[in-house]
């Protein structure tokens, strides 16, 4: 039974006694020689009209199973866009780019206003995405080596809990469509990091070149599938050694959509994670040509497309009520790709930078009848879902340091969060830090410009609120405020352990 049904229930059950027909409110149940035939179905709930019902049908000798208590344990879905800009969603002011079906996610549920990736780059957001935990305390980050390569030897460490990890323990299934991004070799795979099931690209799209394509910039917007080589893998092995990109999105799709059918009797979750707008950009030919914001419009319609696809799919079989669905990004828009790089909105800079625009991507909330729709102003981060959402599937927290909060009285409307500042990295190097509105930048740079490190001191600082787009540097008014940022950054510093970082060593691809 879908929960809109259920929400529309009679109170009372009217029976008509010798008659071949239960009617409630308009909707019938037809007495059989097998036992009891449902039309437009659904009837029955948990409600006491629901057990009235049983009583009846016990009297006439009909068999009939009494309805299941509604699941403690929601459903999750996180579907994880690759360099998608704060700025490149209509519900987010994008003025050309169409994206009917986020829009209408946004409208439904909670769209924050200040949401933050972990990283500026793949992997490390990957690997605070699925462990909350900052990656430097697991060394999936490196100043030099920003993110894996196709030669790289590491990995997500196994003494990582992921978040699929943990749901396994409260009896979920799990799956991850998508780029994968923490490790390429077998034992890196998402099947040994709690994953029952996984089908995508192992690491970014353009990480692996044809030997015969052009070198430099040209590959990259010359829209030619033969001039990339990078993997399909389902599970460990490789199902096609060149998939072709321009059907990437509507397969990735397809296998989400299909794991959701599949597994809709038990808790699921799903981590679907695109492998666009990440460039080279393709889109299938259902929609290439037809947005007004070019490659990049066309490429982000098929992915809104993807997304309404997945929520329709959580509509049609009866999951709405009982599953959360997350929709965010990795981090900010590639802005040295030009047209093919997407748009931070007002906020400075984009990815490979510590500014505004290299972390605060969308974040967007849907859960019918438990999120309320709203906009949400409060800080969020990739990291709180994974204390959130074991809170919501009943499971233990790992003991280890954590860097996620759980957001759950945001997104019912029960409380506040408290949370200590939050920390930017930039490999594994503290750039700045944001404590309530203000932030601070010890370094800065560009994300992938010439320019080198600048180091500032005092720290610049900057009102997140007054002052989005970093521009006014208010350090000489609030020496207070550089204290109390200090005094978290030595919390947060003293509470680090030195690991081995993954990013360095390679082998042969």
């Amino acid at each position: 039974m879908d929960d809109a049904s259920q929400a529309r229930l009679s109170d009372r059950i009217r029976v008509t006694v010798g008659s071949p027909r239960l009617r409630t409110r308009g909707r019938i149940i037809t007495f059989t020689r097998h036992g009891v035939r449902p039309m437009n179905w659904p009837l029955v709930s948990q409600f006491r009209d629901g057990a009235r019902l049983a009583i009846f049908l016990s009297c006439l000798g009909l068999g009939f199973a009494a309805p299941a208590a509604p699941r403690s344990r929601p459903n999750i879905v996180i579907i994880y866009a690759d360099d998608l800009g704060y700025g490149d969603l209509g519900c987010y002011g994008h003025p050309t780019i169409r994206t009917p079906n986020l829009d209408r996610m946004a409208t439904e549920g909670m769209r924050f206003t200040e949401f933050y990736s972990a990283a500026e780059v793949c992997t490390p957001s990957r690997a605070a995405l699925l462990t909350g935990r900052y990656p430097v305390r697991s060394g999936m980050c490196h100043d030099q080596f920003r993110v894996l390569r196709n030669n790289s030897s590491g990995g997500l460490p196994k003494d990582e809990i992921t978040l699929a990890e943990l749901l396994k323990t409260r009896g979920y299934a799990t799956a991850m469509v998508g780029k994968w991004h923490l490790g390429h070799r077998p034992e890196h795979l998402p099947p040994h990091h709690g994953f029952d099931e996984y089908r995508g690209l192992p690491y970014s799209n353009d990480m692996q070149p044809s030997p015969d394509s052009p070198k430099g910039r040209e590959r990259f917007f010359a829209e030619r599938n033969d001039y990339w080589q990078t993997p399909l893998i389902q599970g460990t092995n490789v199902v096609n050694p060149h998939p072709d990109q321009r059907q990437l999105t509507r397969d990735y799709t397809e296998t989400a959509v299909r794991f959701i059918r599949q597994h809709k009797r038990s808790p699921f979750f799903l981590y679907f994670a695109h492998t666009f707008p990440h460039v080279p950009l393709f889109a299938s030919g259902t929609f290439r040509g037809k947005s007004a914001a070019g490659l990049y419009g066309d490429v982000l319609a098929e992915l809104d497309w993807s997304v309404g696809q997945v929520l329709d799919t959580v509509r049609s079989e009866g999951l709405a009520r009982r599953t959360l669905v997350v929709f965010s990004s990795d981090n900010g828009p590639w802005l040295v790709y030009d047209q093919h790089g997407g748009s931070a909105g007002p906020l400075r800079e984009g990815k490979g930078s510590t500014w505004e625009g290299g972390m605060r991507v969308p974040g967007i909330f849907w859960w019918p009848g438990r999120i309320q729709p709203s906009v949400q102003h409060e800080m969020a981060l990739t990291m709180d879902l994974f204390p959130t959402c074991a809170r919501l599937a009943g499971a233990t927290l790992p003991d280890r340091p954590l860097d996620g909060v759980d957001i759950s009285p945001l997104l019912f409307g029960t409380g506040t969060v408290e949370r200590d500042a939050f920390m930017y990295y930039r490999g594994a190097t503290l750039y700045a830090a944001r404590l309530g509105p203000w932030k601070a930048h010890f370094i800065t740079r560009s994300g992938y410009g010439p320019d080198g490190p600048s180091t500032h001191n005092p720290p610049w600082l900057f009102h997140l609120g007054e002052d989005p787009g970093e521009k006014w540097d208010r350090a000489a008014q609030q020496p207070e405020v550089l204290a109390r940022i200090a005094d978290a950054v030595a919390r947060h510093r003293a509470s680090l352990v030195p690991v081995p970082t993954q990013l360095a060593e390679t082998v042969n691809p």
